[in-house]
């Protein structure tokens, strides 16, 4: 295997830490921010919601079932870099085909291992998520400090034209438990997931994925029995055609958004978004709904929250974050819209929240019947 070169990892403040290479060699820039998960790795590398962060991991050993073509949330890693304690480099799993490390060279992400991911963890908890440089090649602090302030800040980032499809596709996926197709899906692609597209499917939905900047008429052309806002990168804010398109479709059809497409949804229906100080990652999250008064335990992912302060009369929340009392869910009173902030595929992370696909296609036999 060779002997691992050295890697750094400088923080925007200054902070500084030394360790080895992982993954690729090279130089990556990206905003530093953490995930509590203890599994999920592959999931969580390949989800296009961390497109330009650098990632993490505060679990100690990863790796350790290796990677597999199947546990994608889409078809390339989408992180800019990689942070662990410790690489298990022999993985031990029958559905395993290489190991993590490999699994970053072959798709050229740099990463870096062997540094105190605790200190780490507690440093951006207690300072804020912020940008960084991985480096496997330069280890001049001064050089490193120039090729750092030449990255964008997150706020004011358009990342969902940077994930989204191209061109429009009807998703197909043999691993789904498909009922019969019953409804007619427009979902509009801000970074969609892979298994939120199999949940559809296996609520017997053909789901026709849009670019993200699809103009309303468009996908009021397609007669769709339902619009689907998907989660994706980057500032809610700076997506203005996103944002735009939704507000024409509002109350046209049955609209159901996660993460990112719960943040348009809000900025659509007139709320306002804000960035968290280091955001919610991991798959343990409590989430309390306020309608049913259960306590739902949650898979995050999102830098940013709708201000609650700013919602509209006609808008009530539905969810709210037992952590630090953020939104989670938002419901319409006078029209068929809801959205949640955190990810109810749960893919990583737990099932608590499947019950809101049923939601969105009880929105559609609604609409259907009237």
């Amino acid at each position: 295997m060779g002997i691992p070169r050295k890697a750094v990892l400088l923080l925007q403040d200054g902070r500084f830490f030394s360790g080895k290479s992982f993954g690729a060699e090279g130089e990556t820039t990206g905003e530093v921010c953490f995930n509590t998960g203890m599994s999920g790795y592959q999931e969580i590398l390949t989800d296009p919601s961390y497109c330009r962060q650098i990632v993490t991991m505060t679990a100690p050993h990863i790796g350790n079932y290796g990677v597999n073509p199947e546990d994608i949330e889409s078809d390339c890693i989408q992180v800019a870099g990689f942070v662990i304690k410790e690489e298990t480099s022999v993985p031990s799993n029958w559905r395993s085909t290489q190991s993590i490390g490999e699994y970053l060279k072959d798709q050229k992400i740099v990463g870096i291992q062997g540094i105190d991911t605790r200190a780490l963890t507690r440093h951006i908890r207690d300072n804020g998520a912020m940008n960084g440089i991985i480096s496997t090649i330069d280890f001049d602090i001064d050089s490193l400090e120039k090729k750092l302030d030449q990255a964008p800040d997150m706020t004011g980032l358009d990342l969902a034209k940077e994930v989204t499809t191209s061109k429009l596709y009807l998703w197909s996926s043999n691993h789904s438990i498909k009922q019969s197709s019953k409804y007619k899906v427009a979902a509009i692609d801000f970074g969609i997931k892979h298994n939120i597209l199999r949940l559809l499917e296996s609520h017997g939905c053909d789901v026709t994925v849009f670019p993200a900047n699809v103009a309303d008429n468009e996908i009021l052309d397609f007669t769709p029995d339902g619009v689907f806002l998907s989660n994706g990168p980057g500032d809610p804010a700076a997506v203005s055609y996103g944002i735009e398109a939704v507000q024409k479709l509002l109350g046209q059809k049955p609209i159901f958004g996660i993460c990112l497409g719960h943040q348009i949804l809000a900025l659509a229906l007139g709320a306002k978004t804000f960035k968290l100080k280091f955001g919610h990652r991991g798959l343990n999250h409590p989430v309390k709904n306020l309608e049913s008064g259960e306590v739902e335990i949650t898979s995050q992912n999102h830098g940013f929250a709708v201000d609650l302060d700013t919602l509209p009369e006609n808008v009530i929340p539905t969810h709210v974050n037992l952590n630090d009392k953020t939104s989670e869910g938002i419901r319409c009173k006078d029209i068929p819209a809801f959205s949640v902030q955190y990810h109810p595929e749960s893919s990583p992370g737990p099932h608590d929240s499947r019950y809101l696909f049923q939601q969105f296609i009880d929105l559609m036999n609604n609409a259907k019947k009237n």
